[in-house]
């Protein structure tokens, strides 16, 4: 049984990983933390999350929670995971790091940390979304030079960070079967007279309102045909089961930095 602690516990991501880890047989809840200051600190986790309650408290101290954890599966802010990276990596624990929003030096410290502990970190851990990052590295490389692509994927009013992980780790598929660097070639606006399209580039659109959880379409448009690879987010419950998957797969394994491709078999 993998014992698993759920950063930000009391968020609506961390309520969906509650209510998944419910009905997984091969996991339990052993703690559950948000940040200090937090309004809910001291309640029933489960009971946050409309459960019965499982007697884990809702806490703020990780690195008092971490000896009876095998797990940490952490959905916050950039600053909350590079606390919980330092407090895993004293403590030799793994971590399921599903934060976007992170800088390429934050993103050095966890490749630097998993020298040490295991960690996976995806910028989505729905099954779906990994099965079409395989689906575009395919169309990528099928239908070559000869078509323009295009990103767009659209968030709830309250995401923070544009273009979105998942976005950017699909511009990244195509690039790389493409034989490129997203950063040399990604256009993340467009705005006035900006002249013909240069075929070598790779565009992203950004959409935020409302309750979306997360569609991402990426399109590949030819002379004559277009071919579009999509998936629509209903629920966040896609996301908590892939990243429960994720910890159960990650417990006991040896030091290295790993992604959701890797915890699927796709690579």
């Amino acid at each position: 049984m993998t014992r698993v602690a759920i950063l930000g516990a009391a968020g609506r991501m961390g309520r969906a990983l509650i209510q998944t880890l419910a009905a997984e047989p091969q996991a339990s809840l052993a703690a559950a933390l948000d940040r200090a200051g937090a309004a809910d600190l001291g309640r029933d986790a489960s009971a946050l999350a409309g459960l019965p309650e499982s007697g884990v408290l809702l806490g703020a101290d990780l690195p008092a929670a971490l000896p009876g954890v095998d797990v940490v599966i952490d959905f916050t802010r950039p600053d909350g995971t590079m606390a919980a990276l330092q407090a895993c990596l004293r403590q030799r624990k793994a971590l399921v790091i599903g934060t976007t929003g992170l800088d390429a030096e934050q993103k050095a410290a966890i490749a630097e940390a998993a020298k040490t502990i295991p960690v996976c970190f995806s910028a989505n851990y729905s099954v779906g979304v990994n099965v079409c990052l395989r689906l575009l590295r395919i169309a990528a490389q099928t239908l070559g030079e000869g078509y323009d692509v295009e990103i767009v994927e659209a968030h709830h009013r309250h995401k923070v960070d544009a273009p979105s992980g998942t976005a950017l780790r699909m511009g990244e598929a195509v690039a790389d079967a493409l034989g490129r660097k997203l950063e040399d070639c990604a256009i993340y606006g467009r705005e006035g007279h900006t002249g013909a399209r240069d075929g070598n580039t790779i565009g992203f659109a950004t959409v935020r309102g409302g309750d979306v959880v997360g569609d991402h379409t990426v399109m590949f448009l030819g002379e004559g045909e277009r071919v579009e690879i999509s998936h629509k987010a209903s629920s966040r419950t896609n996301f908590a089961r892939g990243a429960l998957r994720a910890a159960v797969w990650l417990a006991g394994r040896p030091a290295g930095l790993y992604d959701m491709q890797d915890v699927l078999g796709l690579k």
